[in-house]
């Protein structure tokens, strides 16, 4: 009967070691990191690198949740800082940082708005040249018209060339008896037909370049006699 008792209370003994052991052995699962050591790592590795360590971003972290802000230049180093903030026991990434950074150092963005601003620039340059060539123009317009007036006012036409050269041989001595064709062409007169010296023909020739607006007189006027 001793004996029993005795193996019986080993026997106990032994198991309950062996479950003690048992339930020691099972692992215990890690804490979760603190709101403080996740901000620590991601702001360390932000700051780190050789791209964004230049510029000024923000780190919050808080129930795991880690929110990025700030400004930076590209889309590409707004990804980046969310990659690097994305450590290990981070369950969501608020990224904030915008995409902005005028100034000193250029970015996409930066150089988008020197590019609008440099067109707007050429743009408002191109419209003063068009508007002084317009006004130039106009001068140019208004000279031309006065040109083209004569001392009467009247516009002075290659017809109305024509008729002051005519008018002008009428009562001439030198060309009686003459036969003349007066031709006008873009100020041009070409003088055409016989008179009877080569007195008669100069004659001819300098009255039609004293009519205003004649540029020019092309004498081909042959001395003989007139034709019947």
């Amino acid at each position: 009967m001793n004996v029993f008792l005795g193996s019986l209370i080993c026997a106990v003994a032994i198991n309950g070691f062996s479950a003690t052991s048992t339930v020691a052995a099972v692992p215990q699962a890690s804490p979760a990191p603190s709101d403080k050591l996740l901000h620590d790592q991601i702001e360390k590795k932000i700051h780190s690198d050789a791209t964004l360590k230049k510029y000024s971003i923000d780190v919050d972290v808080d129930g795991g949740v880690a929110t990025l802000s700030g400004t930076v230049p590209t889309e590409a180093d707004r990804a980046k800082a969310a990659t690097l903030a994305n450590v290990k026991g981070i369950a969501r990434v608020d990224n904030k940082i915008l995409v902005d950074l005028p100034g000193a150092t250029k970015g996409t963005a930066g150089t988008i708005k020197e590019k609008a601003k440099e067109g707007a620039e050429k743009t408002k340059e191109g419209a003063e040249k068009v508007g002084e060539k317009t006004k130039e123009g106009a001068e140019k317009v208004v000279d031309k018209t006065k040109e083209g007036l004569s001392k009467t006012g009247e516009v002075i036409t290659d017809g109305w060339i024509t008729t002051r050269v005519k008018s002008k041989f009428i009562g001439e001595d030198l060309l009686k008896d003459s036969d003349i064709n007066v031709d006008t062409k873009d100020h041009v007169v070409t003088l055409k037909g016989t008179v009877l010296s080569a007195a008669a023909r100069a004659r001819a020739a300098a009255e039609a370049k004293e009519v205003e607006g004649v540029r020019r007189v092309v004498n081909q006027l042959t001395i003989g006699p007139k034709k019947p």
